[in-house]
């Protein structure tokens, strides 16, 4: 069965202006805290206060999973899954805090990760979803809390949301040792907002360019009656008709995620996460390659149709329940459920005539359903043997997910390149494919972070997945079912660290990654997964102690039996030979002065085909810059009659790239300028005004082949009013 999902552009704007005002409306009659700090649940049962301020100061200890004052994190569950500091992680991991989405406005997942090195947006997939180049290499897939979506699918079926957004945490390098499947170049990870107990609550309403339209919100508080219990909701609808020519249809997403932490006892406790999306959105593939090059001179065209539109669900639940068994054991279960669906009737170029003056389509309807559960048995031990101090992992993850595609297609009318028009009567559609894939993994996990003393630090670990796939598409001529497929992957990694002086720590390490096919390949059974291994040195430095922080990485990734676009544009994938990234990088976070806080990041890559037998060794990888840089800083002021006003302002670089893996067309580089002015009100109300592409630059975002090239916005203006509890 396929869950559709359509929704209405007047029912979307019904449901903003409702909402907007009755927020408004609830929030102004609440009394402001003298301190914008809310306490949380803690692990010991007791209040801990979160690390803000008026001031921006910090109050009590920065968490994995909670707050960060300012833009500098200082701890990270992502890279060990144990409390960490980032200093003592052997790989690079980067923190995207809720400070820094907030300042810039960020509405897309895509719009925070610009803050980060060598990551690049790296195509919608036309309109549905987000994928990225992290290191060079793609990823359409990410994590929730530690949890990987559903192994099954190729992408994620709709937009992700930043409503309840606490820190984006990005894992450069394989991530398999602890996450098992997964891309050579990184893991995504996002950490979500905590309930806390006492009442708080914020507000936000956006309106800008192009008809732009968004409420968001979160409100958290104690349940009554209940001891140590808190509930959280946070919640999102946006409207979006863009500065692309749809024929008069917008896009929309709805977003609602409830939150509850429960602690029973000092050492227990109980969270439960759910996340449920809704989206509906124009089908679009963006502007086409011709004569190696994508021409730029109407950002607008579009060579779809109006009725061409996709509408997915996306559902995500987690339950984790943690215990103390004393001050040095603890043990954790996380049980996940996923589900959800999308459909869509749609219109793809197929190809550009030799003269360069029509563009051949066809139109395609799928459906496509998937579920998957993830649970993740865990313990964490903190002991001394022989005179060193260990803190061990040892887990066992069983997943076990599917989804269902069943596509198909016929000939619809071409357009003109230069000018094309609405209006073609769709074709009779036949079968194209009918996919079905499972796959039921176990794993295995142990890890060891050891201090050996004298600055020095060892992490080891290893991990072992194996289970079953099944992975059918089924052609229009093919009935055979194949059989299922055994799986195996081993994933290793060792790190060392080393810590001279204070300011300073040194690392190194070895990691491996391991990801079972998803990709629709043309023609496989049960397809070779892919396999990574990375080789990483870096260095993170306090340049301000407690203040400022500057990390840089160099590291040669190899990633073998690649899942790519087929060049004859016949909507499958191909499995290639290998690839190699090779590549440095630095980033930097933090206060500089009281008030004055920034984020800034640099990358240099070389990422090529190293072995093939379809597409030229030697070749430049998809969307992949030799450099691409970002600096964002901003300043509000401290005292006198000025005081609460604050401003800022950055620019995104990307280098030349190539849009495909025959390096057919290039895209060129580009400078995006931002800036942006806000003022907090008093204590209760922030008016901000968030301006993107100051010099209007015209440039290609995110190239993805020769018919699907996303092209950046023009000069755009977001202005915000957020009310506070």
């Amino acid at each position: 069965m396929t869950l559709r999902c359509k929704t209405r552009s007047s029912a979307a704007r019904h449901f903003l202006g409702g909402v907007s005002v009755s927020l408004l409306g609830g929030l102004s009659g609440l009394a402001p805290l003298p301190v914008a700090a809310q306490p949380e649940v803690s692990g010991s049962g007791t209040v801990a206060l979160d690390e803000l301020s008026v001031a921006g100061t910090g109050l009590g200890v920065e968490r994995a999973n909670g707050p960060v004052v300012g833009y500098r994190a200082t701890r990270s569950g992502t890279g060990t899954r144990t409390d960490t500091a980032l200093r003592d992680a052997p790989q690079s991991v980067q923190v995207m805090p809720r400070e820094v989405l907030v300042d810039q406005q960020d509405i897309r997942l895509a719009d925070a990760l610009t803050n980060v090195s060598n990551v690049q947006a790296a195509g919608t997939l036309q309109g549905r979803t987000e994928t990225y180049n992290i290191r060079g290499f793609n990823t359409q897939t990410g994590a929730v809390d530690g949890v990987l979506l559903n192994q099954s699918s190729n992408f994620f079926t709709t937009t992700r949301d930043l409503a309840d957004v606490e820190r984006v945490e990005v894992l450069k390098g394989p991530a398999s040792v602890l996450f098992g499947r997964g891309d050579p170049g990184g893991l995504i990870n996002i950490v979500t907002r905590q309930p806390t107990l006492i009442p708080s609550g914020d507000a936000t309403l956006q309106g800008g360019s192009f008809g732009f339209r968004r409420v968001q919100g979160s409100v958290s508080s104690a349940i009554p009656s209940i001891d140590g219990l808190a509930g959280r909701l946070s919640f999102a609808a946006q409207t979006d008709p863009t500065f692309r020519n749809y024929g008069g249809r917008d896009n929309s997403r709805f977003f609602v995620a409830p939150a509850f932490t429960y602690v029973p006892t000092p050492d227990t406790r109980i969270s439960f996460l759910g996340e449920f999306t809704r989206q509906d959105s124009q089908y679009d593939e963006g502007l086409i390659a011709r004569n190696g090059r994508v021409p730029l001179d109407n950002l607008s065209r579009y060579y779809g149709e109006p009725f061409a539109r996709y509408n997915a669900t996306s559902n995500f639940t987690t339950l984790r329940i943690e215990h103390d068994v004393n001050a040095n054991i603890t043990l954790r279960q996380v049980l996940n459920v996923q589900w959800g669906a999308f459909d869509q009737f749609v219109v793809r170029a197929t190809g550009v005539n030799a003269a360069g003056t029509l563009v051949q389509r066809r139109d395609t309807a799928t459906d496509s359903t998937y579920a998957a559960v993830d649970s993740q048995s865990e313990i964490v031990a903190k002991f001394g043997l022989f005179g060193v101090q260990h803190t061990a992992l040892l887990g066992y993850e069983y997943t076990n997910g599917y989804r269902h595609s069943y596509t198909t297609q016929g000939l619809i009318g071409s357009v003109s390149f230069l000018n094309p028009m609405f209006g073609a009567i769709p074709g009779a559609l036949s079968l194209q494919g009918d996919l079905k894939q499972k796959n039921e993994l176990h794993g295995v996990y142990l890890q060891d972070q050891i201090d050996l003393g004298l600055g020095l630090q060892l992490v080891v670990g290893a991990r072992f997945d194996f289970g079953t796939q099944f992975y059918f598409n089924r052609l229009p001529a093919s009935r055979t079912i194949p059989p299922e497929q055994d799986l195996f992957g081993a994933t290793p990694r060792i790190g060392l660290i080393y810590r001279p002086i204070e300011p300073l720590t040194l690392y190194a390490s070895y990691a491996n990654s391991f990801k079972p096919q998803t990709a629709n390949i043309l023609g496989a059974v049960n397809p070779a997964p892919e396999t990574g291994v990375q080789y990483e040195v870096g260095a993170r430095l306090d340049l301000i102690p407690e203040k400022l922080t500057l990390s840089g990485a160099a590291f040669s990734i190899t990633r073998a039996n690649v899942a790519a676009s087929d060049p004859a544009n016949t909507g499958f994938s191909v499995v290639t030979g290998e690839q190699r990234a090779d590549g440095v990088e630095t980033d930097l976070a933090g206060e500089i002065l009281p008030g004055w806080k920034m984020i800034a990041s640099a990358g240099y890559l070389d990422a090529r085909i190293t072995k093939d037998t379809t597409f030229t060794v030697g070749n430049r990888l998809v969307g992949v810059p030799s450099f691409s840089g970002s600096l964002w800083s901003t300043y509000q002021v401290q005292g006198g009659e000025f005081r609460g006003w604050g401003f800022g302002g950055g620019v995104v670089l990307v280098g030349r790239r190539t849009g495909d893996l025959n390096n057919s067309y290039t895209v060129a580089g580009y400078a995006r300028f931002d800036a942006t002015v806000f003022y907090d009100i008093d204590a209760r109300y922030r008016f901000a005004v968030n301006l993107r592409n100051l010099t209007n630059a015209r440039y290609i975002e995110q190239p993805y082949n020769q018919f699907n090239n996303a092209p950046g916005a023009p000069l755009s203006i977001l202005a915000s009013i957020t009310a506070r509890m």
